[in-house]
């Protein structure tokens, strides 16, 4: 019978959904960006400090597990986690600088979905986090991101459809198709982060 040590530290757990939370708040600045009256500048300067204490917290985990003799699962599911949750929050951020460096006042209405898969999937990930202690009721949360990624996958293609119609100038075309693919590569590592916890699920079934 194989006997797996576990500590009763939980702060790998805290800090997972400490990562987690981080995202939500992400993707809600995110979200204000689609409001045509909203201060892109004060938006973007919370995005900043948002990646830099999404950041902070991803360092604090590499540190812990850096300084750990037993970790509740592997190293490297650890690592893969935390450079996941890290991956999305930089995506997000660099969808806002797009917008600011590219002087992007509004987003056309196909956006709305692909910012709404989102936010939806970022309070997925957070909700299942806390649950990475018991490793129970895991399962409905990556079929449901992975459910959501294939629909932003639609929403993207949509989008890029849209843009190439000839409705939009080339210029125009080629700024707003760098903040598309901010937002699909941001919902792909939403993907990536439920496929690393399924594989630790099943590893410590």
């Amino acid at each position: 019978m194989r006997l797996r040590i576990r500590p009763v530290e939980s702060s790998f757990y805290d800090m997972f959904s400490e990562a987690a939370a981080h995202l939500v708040d992400g993707a809600a600045l995110l979200a204000q960006m689609l409001d045509d009256s909203s201060d892109k500048k004060a938006i973007a300067e919370k995005m900043r400090e948002a990646e830099h204490e999404a950041d902070e917290t991803t360092h604090k985990i590499v540190r812990r597990v850096n300084s750990t003799f037993i970790t509740p699962f592997d190293r490297e599911d650890i690592y893969r986690l935390a450079g996941s949750l890290d991956d999305v929050m930089d995506f997000m951020e660099e969808c806002v600088d797009l917008l600011g460096l590219y002087e992007l006042e509004a987003l056309p209405p196909e956006f709305a979905p692909q910012v709404e898969v989102l936010q939806r999937a970022t309070q997925l990930t957070a909700e299942a986090m806390p649950r990475l202690r018991t490793m129970k009721d895991l399962e409905e949360y990556w079929i449901e991101i992975n459910r959501l990624e294939n629909q932003g996958d639609r929403s993207y293609r949509r989008i890029v459809a849209d843009l190439f119609s000839g409705s939009y100038k080339s210029l125009e075309v080629l700024k707003l198709k760098d903040v598309a693919d901010s937002l699909e590569h941001a919902i792909d590592a939403l993907e990536s982060v439920a496929n690393t916890v399924e594989q630790i699920a099943v590893k410590e079934s």
